[in-house]
C-alpha cells in the first residue's frame, strides 16, 4: 500500500474527505457508491462496481429484487430448472421441456 502524503481528520459525523486528486486518479464522481471493507487494522474504500451475486460477471447485467445477476447465469438456472433456451435473432426463448406441464 503507497502512502500519498494526506492526513484528514474525522469529523463529529465520522465523515472524511477524500482528496479532489485521489477522486480524479481513481474516476470517483460526487454520489458515486464506495464499497468499504477491513483488513487487519486498515479500512479500505473500492469504488462499487455491480456484478453479478453468482459469478461475480460485470456484463449483461440484470437487476432482479435488487440484486444483480447476468445473462449467462439466467440461462444457467433456467437449464437447472428444466428449461430449454432458444436461441432466437433478437435475444432468447425460455421454454419448459416438460410438455405435460402447459397449464403454466
Amino acid at each position: 500500500m503507497k502512502s500519498i502524503g494526506i492526513v484528514r481528520k474525522v469529523d463529529e459525523l465520522g465523515r472524511i474527505v477524500l482528496p479532489v486528486e485521489l477522486r480524479k486518479n481513481l474516476n470517483i464522481n460526487i454520489k458515486d457508491p464506495l464499497e468499504i471493507f477491513t483488513s487487519n487494522d486498515r479500512i479500505v474504500l473500492k469504488k462499487y462496481e455491480p456484478a453479478d451475486i453468482f459469478t461475480g460477471d460485470m456484463k449483461d447485467l440484470i437487476e432482479y429484487k435488487d440484486k444483480k445477476v447476468s445473462k449467462s447465469s439466467i440461462r444457467e438456472l433456467a437449464k437447472l430448472a428444466g428449461f430449454t433456451i432458444i436461441e432466437e435473432a433478437e435475444g432468447s426463448s425460455i421454454t419448459e421441456e416438460d410438455e405435460e406441464n402447459d397449464e403454466l
